[in-house]
């Protein structure tokens, strides 16, 4: 009889576990392939898991609740018919948070129980009880800005049968801290129970302010926290060295504002430049392989693959860097088109986990909010990370046939923050011109 493990999947470079919501699919349920098997969240997303393969869902080792380590086998699918197991067959094994260990086959308990590895979980927090369900995910938001149960009751859900989602829950804060427009949230009373129940209220939540009360201290949240960390670890890994340049990317705008019409009208995409720097560096990563590493201990990693994550900000000013797979084998409409999709998935939080994952380059575009350039931290593990400015028009200096002459061009800065462990000055610097050669030389003539 066949099996597959099904795994709790890699939700980007910084994750390093999830927490199940729920099963989709109980013990004895038919799957098919990439149908829905579970639901997970993380401090980033919440996600539906699909089913690795075809079959009949005969072992969960993790509930709800659980978090699970990623790479954790978390099911079984057997791709054979199976008897449906009885109703003493454990559907959930439970788990604690002890490494794991071998099972000690001599060990027997009083009820004959088999005994079982220990597995890799810990029961996520619950700040309160009540009748309707709450993600994970959406309790530890909850707890961390104390809300109590009573008024996380409140909140309308926008998810599957009403549930409160992360979106939710962040409007919901976004709005208790704007001024009061008069319409009040109605309550949902607490059920009422035979046995009297002590209920906690919680306390009014202060704004924290300094001693002089002209400074007002607000907490980060979570996505910024992570943030934080994940710079702070990029500099403390790698030694950053930044490069800049100054590229003509006159041809290239003009043939952008030429043809974007038509492309829209063509393609039903709007074409912006960010495709077109990812092409230019997908063409001069293939020129340079060795800026495609990552560094584990004392190996480079060279990845075959080019996937090339683009800086994202959303809504709540946070960032998110979904990755483009494979940019080597898109065309420029296969570009645009990955972009656009990725871009809108960040803007409406339906990010997945294969959307963050598996970047081996990044590329941030500063000129989006008018800066002429910057000096972006690495994304790690990877060892290069290139920052686009605002495209000026100025004056430059042109070779011509005839002479020299100075002519009003649409300019622009590039930099390259690159980890000098691995990438010296003449590799970075070499590759970042590349990037440059590329874009000044852009076929305005080529057809959409």
């Amino acid at each position: 009889m066949a099996q597959i493990e099904v795994v709790m999947p890699q939700m980007g470079e910084s994750i390093t576990e999830a927490t199940i919501i729920q099963w989709s699919k109980q013990i004895g349920d038919t799957v098919e392939f990439e149908e829905t098997l579970l639901e997970i969240a993380t401090d980033k997303v919440d996600s539906e898991i699909p089913s690795p393969a075809q079959g009949v869902l005969i072992k969960t080792f993790f509930g709800a609740d659980d978090v699970v380590n990623v790479g954790a086998v978390i099911g079984l699918i057997s791709t054979e018919e199976v008897e449906e197991p009885s109703a003493s067959t454990p559907t959930v094994i439970a788990a604690s948070r002890a490494p794991q260990t071998e099972p000690n086959l001599n060990r027997t308990s009083e009820s004959n129980a088999v005994a079982v590895p220990t597995m890799n979980v810990e029961k996520a927090a619950r700040p309160s009880v009540s009748q309707r369900f709450y993600t994970p995910l959406v309790r530890s938001i909850a707890e961390k800005e104390n809300i109590d149960i009573a008024t996380l009751d409140t909140i309308p859900g926008t998810g599957n049968e009403n549930r409160v989602t992360k979106k939710d829950i962040l409007n919901f804060l976004a709005n208790r801290n704007s001024p009061s427009t008069g319409i009040s949230t109605p309550v949902v009373p607490a059920p009422i129970t035979s046995t009297p129940q002590k209920q906690t209220i919680a306390a009014p939540k202060k704004v924290a302010q300094s001693i002089s009360g002209d400074i007002e201290i607000t907490e980060m949240d979570r996505t910024r926290r992570l943030i934080a960390d994940h710079m702070v670890r990029s500099k403390q890994t790698a030694p950053h060295v930044t490069s800049f340049i100054e590229v003509d990317v006159t041809n290239l705008v003009n043939w952008r504002n030429k043809v974007k019409g038509g492309f829209k009208q063509q393609h039903q995409e709007n074409i912006t430049f960010t495709p077109i720097f990812i092409e230019a560096v997908v063409k001069a990563i293939k020129d340079f392989p060795m800026i495609n590493v990552s560094v584990d201990g004392n190996n480079i990693l060279v990845k075959k693959s080019i996937n090339v994550g683009m800086a994202t900000a959303l809504p709540t000013g946070n960032l998110i860097v979904p990755v483009i797979k494979n940019a080597d084998q898109l065309s420029l409409y296969g570009l645009t088109k990955q972009v656009n999709e990725l871009a809108n998935k960040a803007r409406a939080n339906q990010l997945k986990p294969y959307d963050i994952q598996g970047g081996t380059f990044t590329l941030t575009n500063v000129g989006t909010f008018g800066n002429v350039m910057g000096t972006p931290i690495i994304n790690q593990p990877q060892v290069a990370i290139m920052s686009v400015g605002a495209i000026r028009k100025k004056p430059a200096v042109l070779e011509t046939e005839y002479g020299d002459v100075i002519a009003v061009r649409q300019m622009m800065f590039l930099s390259l923050s690159y980890d000098h462990r691995v990438v010296d000055g003449m590799l970075g610097g070499s590759f970042l011109r590349r990037v440059g050669d590329y874009l000044e030389q852009f076929d305005d003539k080529q057809p959409i």
